[in-house]
């Protein structure tokens, strides 16, 4: 089996080395490898993978290289964990939309849409390149935000594609760690799309604790969701960390406004992360990878390909074509559930439909995300701009006006089609 990492420099990369070698004996790996267009994370990330596979007996051949073609050339599952225009660009993303008096952040709202716009396009070209060189069944999994609308321009496009995000897999060993039980034993009915999500049932050997979290823990559930517990409690479900935005708007709007972006922080733990990697006695991910944001991440990744590769029919909650699965919401709607995986792709389980409150949001949501890849991926500035007035986070025309103008202008030499 051959795995390809595109963007194999990012500082996620440890994780996902140390995840592919935990499921060994379901990944027969014969070759890894690593690309990257920067030419010193290659080098540096490399390294550290170099040794964590030596340290661990993998027996396949690394590969580290500049070369797109090369890496997917032959291979049985390409893993995408790209960021256009690097963290300078994800500054761009949280601080330009705070001057149109919105959120900045960079998967949602107009942040969100500024790095789908960036990122739609060459994800595509990737993909083309993996349909053209790949293994006839080769399977594209994408890590690189925005989960939902890259992994829906990969199905549109017709590519063999599933979307991964850690929010689900981080909410399910949370609870397992609560019941002091294996993780295999929580089930989650995780709904909605990604960082757009509720969790509606936590079943531990097949019996709802939901209720009981609610009423035992709610004040803590409240503080890390950083929403209200009566707003908990009128759910009837646990918000992931992302409905803040939602939810609690002109406060988060406010912290931003007067705040440390998260790009600057995640910048500094980026130069340090290096920093460490660099040590040639370092043969294990560090401890500070886990302050980066991809808490779980490796187990995540590793279960999704061990199953499309194996067909084990495990349940894993991916980004992945609707069909039925929540029946208020279209078939085509790429949506974060729980799904059965196997080498046939990842199949939705059906859940109730949403209540309104969220199907309400979820529909607002998926109407900003069709228009977006369109937007994206023509260069057409007045659907961009209907994109901008879809978005749930943008409050009317004028900002909308405002903040394309604005986001056109900093991603000029990313967005060639609206040149």
């Amino acid at each position: 089996m051959k795995v390809a990492v595109i963007g194999g420099g990012s500082t996620y990369t440890p994780e996902l080395v140390s995840g592919l070698a935990r499921e060994r004996e379901r990944l027969p790996v014969r070759e890894l490898v690593l690309q990257d267009i920067d030419a010193e994370r290659r080098e540096v990330v490399g390294g550290l993978a170099a040794r964590m596979l030596e340290r661990d007996g993998f027996g396949g051949e690394l590969v580290v290289t500049e070369d797109l073609d090369r890496a997917v050339e032959g291979a049985d599952f390409v893993l995408v964990q790209i960021r256009v225009g690097g963290q300078e660009a994800r500054l761009s993303d949280e601080t330009v939309p705070l001057a149109c008096g919105c959120i900045g952040q960079e998967t949602t709202g107009a942040g969100g849409f500024a790095k789908a716009m960036r990122t739609v396009p060459v994800v595509l070209g990737i993909a083309e390149r993996v349909r053209e060189l790949a293994a006839d069944d080769a399977w594209i999994i994408d890590f690189t935000n925005p989960v939902g609308i890259v992994t829906r321009a990969l199905l549109d496009a017709g590519h063999r594609a599933v979307g991964l995000c850690n929010v689900a897999i981080g909410f399910q060993r949370r609870f397992a760690e609560r019941f002091g039980v294996e993780p295999e034993r929580v089930e989650l009915e995780h709904v909605g799309l990604n960082h757009l999500s509720w969790v509606r049932a936590v079943k531990v050997d097949g019996v709802d604790r939901l209720p009981e979290l609610l009423e035992t823990d709610l004040a803590e559930l409240s503080v890390e969701a950083e929403l209200p517990p009566e707003l908990l409690r009128a759910l009837g479900a646990i918000p992931s960390y992302y409905l803040r935005y939602y939810y609690r708007t002109r406060e988060v709007l406010e912290r931003q406004t007067h705040g440390t972006t998260r790009a600057e922080e995640v910048a500094q733990i980026e130069h340090d992360l290096l920093e460490l990697y660099r040590d040639p006695d370092l043969a294990e991910k560090p401890q500070l990878l886990e302050r980066r944001g991809g808490a779980f991440y490796s187990e995540a990744a590793a279960q999704l390909v061990a199953s499309l590769a194996s067909g084990t029919g495990d349940v894993q909650v991916v980004n992945a074509r609707n069909a039925g699965a929540i029946a208020n919401l279209a078939d085509d709607d790429v949506v974060e559930v729980a799904a059965r995986v196997d080498t046939d792709g990842a199949h939705p389980i059906p859940v109730a439909p949403l209540g309104q409150d969220m199907l309400g949001l979820v529909q607002h949501a998926k109407a900003y995300e069709r228009l977006t890849i369109e937007a994206a991926t023509t260069g057409d500035r007045p659907l961009a701009l209907k994109a901008l007035l879809t978005n749930p986070l943008v409050p009317d025309a004028e900002a909308a006006t405002g903040l394309l103008d604005a986001i056109l202008d900093a991603n000029r030499e990313h967005l060639p089609r609206f040149a």
